[in-house]
């Protein structure tokens, strides 16, 4: 037998510890998740009673996302369970759900089962709280969807909140862990026996589902996780995320509102995202990313060898919004073109990112290799550097039109000469063949250059983000700039390789409206500094960050929020030059 994956072997010695036969496991180990790392593109749905309120609660609006109404809002269960005789569902059209998912050119989808408000889709044994005895549907939610979601050949997955539930008494309650209504009130391993594991069996049992996404795995012990560990080494064909609990590292990582600038290398993760800032419908939420912002997003994931699973928020009616439709029928015009650039690639070659944008690629049995230039910032003098690849292609040519392109070797690399203008102004995509694999032999960090400086563009940074989102990047070239930092628990890292041990002066390109603090750090390391105000809007200024000490070799240093008084800025470029070394 050959030997299992990491993710699956991690599985499967937990699942050999809780004495769970894994014949099954074994006999499907190779192939399991083969379709789940080629589909690269799913659609997710959170739809639940929390469309209803939509936001506001007594006349007024509630921050937060909007399927946590109930708890950003303190709302007491009878109250929010008065919600669910308008959760209608009277619009409801899985084959217009399924349909617009296809033509996207997702390749599964996954909808909330259940949510942190204990609301199941479907009609429950083990709780009465569900949309056919309790909600204005009256009616299974689930099973047509699974059907029209089938039926266009996609696979179907289903999310469950197996911790929190804020209705069916004793459930999971996040940060504070406390309840607000004495109707809230039980045992939670109870609430785990009698509602969450038989949910589990009831959905694998009825639905079938391809995937299980599991969520927000307060208190969910490896005595807790034991028993559904053990359920579902009985459905080896599943995908699991990695939320279920401690000791069970699932099958995926599930990076969520930020893309991790290196990606996961040996191991899948898959980045759920939103359209605007919320998951659950809220009617005043208006913040839509753009067509362009999604399909870069699908490219960066995809460059980095990961999934991209994106968000819609239905009304309560069952209507997914009119933004929402817009954007994926337009991200599906670009797949048709290029979606061969997505499915079943592998992440690109390259150990840095490159300036003009990313690169996935596909290798053949017999050696052969193609890579895809995602390009984002079309070259104004047509000239698209592959650095330090020496191999001459077989052929080059753009998807859109299929018009052939020149590529040339040259001291740097391989140069692809594009024509004059793109034919995709968001990601125009180039296929480029070898009869053999190629080899590359970048830096994987940046190095100082003949005057000794190390010099970086926004593109040079890995932004470190959190479930909350990212700091962004905007423009492109050397006016290329990072911005949106709203939270001081995002950080910017810089990597780069040293010759020697030695003292650096760091200088920042920044703009910051106002005065903010700003910590430099390596490693435990920091000082902290204050960034004047540069003027208003993005008004660049210069500032001396500090000095920093960096060891020989592959190392980096970073640029945080502090924990108190962050204000937010804007970087453009940093650079480190020699400082008085002895």
């Amino acid at each position: 037998m050959p030997p299992l994956p990491g993710c699956f072997r991690r599985l499967a010695l937990f699942a050999a510890s809780l004495a769970v036969p894994l014949c099954a496991f074994a006999q499907s180990a190779p192939d399991r998740t083969q379709w789940f790392r080629e589909a690269r593109f799913g659609m997710f749905i959170h739809w639940g009673v929390y469309a209803v309120p939509a936001g506001e609660w007594q006349g007024k609006p509630i921050g937060g996302i909007g399927e946590w109404i109930m708890k950003n809002g303190k709302i007491p269960v009878a109250d929010y369970r008065a919600f669910a005789k308008d959760f209608t569902a009277a619009k409801y059209d899985p084959a217009a759900w399924a349909a617009l998912a296809r033509r996207a050119g997702m390749r599964y989808v996954v909808i909330t089962a259940k949510h942190h408000d204990g609301f199941a889709l479907y009609d429950s044994a083990a709780s009465e709280w569900n949309a056919v005895k309790a909600s204005g549907a009256g009616r299974d939610l689930l099973a047509p969807l699974a059907k029209a979601v089938r039926a266009e050949g996609l696979k179907f997955g289903t999310y469950y909140s197996q911790a929190q539930d804020w209705t069916n008494p004793g459930g999971a309650k996040a940060g504070d862990g406390k309840d607000w209504d004495p109707a809230q009130k039980g045992d939670y391993d109870q609430y785990l026996q009698n509602v969450a594991l038989p949910q589990v069996r009831e959905i694998i049992e009825r639905y079938d589902p391809a995937i299980i996404w599991w969520d927000t795995p307060t208190g969910m012990t490896p005595e807790r996780v034991k028993p559904f560990a053990e359920f579902m080494a009985r459905h080896p064909a599943i995908i699991n995320n990695n939320r279920l609990g401690q000791g069970f590292a699932g099958d995926t990582k599930t990076p969520e509102q930020h893309i991790p600038p290196r990606g996961y290398p040996g191991e899948m993760f898959e980045v759920c995202m939103t359209m605007n800032d919320t998951w659950g419908f809220k009617k005043n939420d208006t913040r839509w990313k753009s067509v362009r912002q999604l399909l870069r997003n699908l490219s960066d994931i995809s460059s980095k060898g990961g999934n991209f699973l994106l968000n819609v928020g239905p009304t309560a009616e069952g209507e997914i919004p009119a933004a929402s439709i817009e954007r994926l029928e337009a991200v599906g015009r670009w797949m048709e073109v290029n979606s061969e650039a997505i499915y079943a690639t592998e992440a690109g070659p390259f150990p840095r990112r490159l300036p003009w944008g990313r690169v996935t690629q596909k290798r053949a049995a017999d050696g052969a290799t193609t890579i895809y230039l995602h390009v984002w910032e079309w070259p104004a003098d047509g000239r698209v550097l592959l650095p330090t690849v020496a191999e001459t292609p077989r052929a080059a040519r753009l998807l859109a039109g299929s018009v052939a392109v020149a590529a040339e070797s040259s001291p740097e690399g391989l140069v692809v000469r594009l024509p004059a203008a793109a034919p995709d102004a968001d990601v125009s995509v180039v296929r480029v063949d070898f009869p053999g694999a190629i080899k590359i032999t970048q830096e994987a960090f940046l190095t100082p250059g003949p005057d000794g400086r190390v010099s970086f563009g926004a593109a040079d940074a890995d932004a470190h983000g959190h479930w909350d989102g990212n700091i962004q990047l905007r423009d492109s070239g050397p006016d290329a700039y990072l911005t949106d930092w709203k939270n001081p628990k995002w950080r910017l890292e810089y990597a780069l390789k040293t010759p020697a041990a030695a003292k650096w002066t760091v200088v920042a390109e920044v703009a910051a409206p106002v005065a903010t603090p700003l910590v430099l750090g390596v490693g435990k390391t920091e000082t902290s500094v204050t960034v004047e105000a540069t003027g208003p809007g993005l008004s660049w200024k210069n500032v001396t960050l500090g000095v920093i000490a960096l060891p020989a070799g592959e190392t980096a240093f970073e640029l945080r929020g502090p924990q108190q008084g962050w204000k937010g800025l804007s970087v453009r470029h940093v650079w480190l030059s020699p400082a008085n070394n002895p």
